[in-house]
């Protein structure tokens, strides 16, 4: 059970992605004049939490089961994979920056479609009370994280965040290489 969980809570780090955002919000707390971390923390955590609860019976209004979303959301967690090991944007963010805490930060850029479709696509293999668990885990990593910004970026340097961001793509492309292979078979019966 504790591997399961390493893997869910690994599984999560690695899609949102929060090291490889460290630029992108030192920007955006400049911009907007600072984050409100908590706030920022509790709701994109609060977007996970009811999407693992309902996610599942909002995919079975509109038809589609939990394997074929697993499949389907593999294939952007390997995309996203790319993005991150190939340094090429495949999915252009569309959140203006002055918006505030809640959007972008909190949503898309915490709790965004990839961290959704993961969240929805796990559940296939892991239990909600484990997915739940790594939601938590990974939420006082992103509280921390938006908590020392400035300090974070100055330890790393930019080729340090470079690099933690590529070796992360890798570990994405390698976990949806699982989910679709666990995951494919079961929509040929």
């Amino acid at each position: 059970m504790f591997d399961e969980l390493i893997t869910v809570t690994f599984t999560l780090f690695a899609v949102i992605d929060i090291i490889g955002s460290i630029p992108l919000l030192i920007s955006l707390k400049e911009k907007m004049g600072g984050i409100k971390e908590l706030r920022a923390t509790l709701i994109s955590g609060v977007f996970m939490i009811v999407f693992l609860f309902i996610g599942e019976r909002f995919l079975g209004i509109m038809g589609v089961d939990v394997k074929s979303f697993a499949v389907g959301g593999s294939i952007v967690i390997f995309i996203l994979g790319l993005e991150m090991v190939l340094g090429v944007e495949f999915f252009k963010p569309d959140a203006e920056p002055g918006s505030g805490t809640v959007v972008p930060i909190a949503f898309p850029l915490i709790a965004g479609s990839g961290t959704l479709t993961t969240i929805i696509s796990i559940r296939a293999n892991f239990s909600e009370t484990l997915i739940l668990a790594g939601i938590l885990i990974n939420l006082i990593f992103v509280f921390i994280v938006l908590k020392s910004l400035n300090y974070i970026a100055r330890l790393l340097g930019t080729g340090g965040l470079t690099a933690v961001r590529k070796f992360f793509g890798v570990v994405l492309l390698a976990i949806a290489v699982k989910i679709f292979t666990t995951n494919v078979t079961g929509l040929f019966k």
